[in-house]
């Protein structure tokens, strides 16, 4: 775990910041219509838009949460499809990744 303490920390930094999106969007899509039926249709159009992201950002920190919990059991780094080593640029451009780079253009 301590060879990858610096990228736990920046996920779980991000890990929070997702965690307050999603809250906010959650506030944002139980607020009331407007009364006014074309004010609601605008208001429906950026529901939608709102429900898409916060889609996004579930699924999102779904992966952080993988990564940490594979960080804690010391698999972090390690393909999850072939056992090869994830190239460690990889995993700090994407430190989520499950899979090296052979294996996730296959």
């Amino acid at each position: 775990m301590n060879e990858h303490k610096d990228i736990a920390r920046k996920l779980e930094h991000r890990l929070e910041e997702l965690t307050g999106h999603v809250a906010e969007i959650d506030s944002e899509l139980r607020s009331q219509l407007a009364a006014d039926w074309e004010e609601q249709a605008t208001q429906l159009e950026g529901q939608d838009a709102l429900e898409g992201l916060e889609k996004s950002k579930l699924l999102e920190i779904k992966q952080i949460r993988a990564a940490l919990q594979r960080i804690a059991k010391g698999e972090y780094g390690v393909c999850v499809r072939c056992g090869e080593p994830i190239d460690p640029k990889r995993l700090k451009a994407l430190p989520t990744a499950l899979t090296c780079i052979a294996c996730a253009s296959k």
